[in-house]
């Protein structure tokens, strides 16, 4: 099992965009070294740290999919949102990147 810890919202202007693309990014790079073909990813950061959702889903969603380009091993991502908003918003960004 791969973990993956995000970055705590500081309001926007710290990088926080960045180190969470970050996170996704490597967390598909783990999985294609160890060539696994499948992840799931909570809603990372969106929790206590604090990272507001509706920036987070997005950046998740097209981040994942960018970098699957370079994780041929990975034929499939979950995201586990643990509320319906959540869902809804990676739904919504899902629907967009098609």
């Amino acid at each position: 099992m791969i973990h993956a810890v995000g970055p705590v919202w500081h309001g926007g202007g710290a990088g926080e965009d960045a180190a969470l693309a970050s996170c996704y990014r490597r967390a598909l790079a783990l999985c294609e070294e160890h060539g696994l073909a499948s992840v799931a990813f909570s809603a990372i950061s969106t929790g206590v740290y604090g990272f507001p959702p509706d920036r987070a889903a997005p950046l998740a969603v097209a981040t994942c999919i960018d970098a699957l380009r370079s994780a041929p091993s990975v034929t499939r991502v979950v995201f586990c949102c643990f509320s319906e908003p959540s869902a809804a918003l990676h739904r919504a960004a899902l629907a967009a990147a098609s």
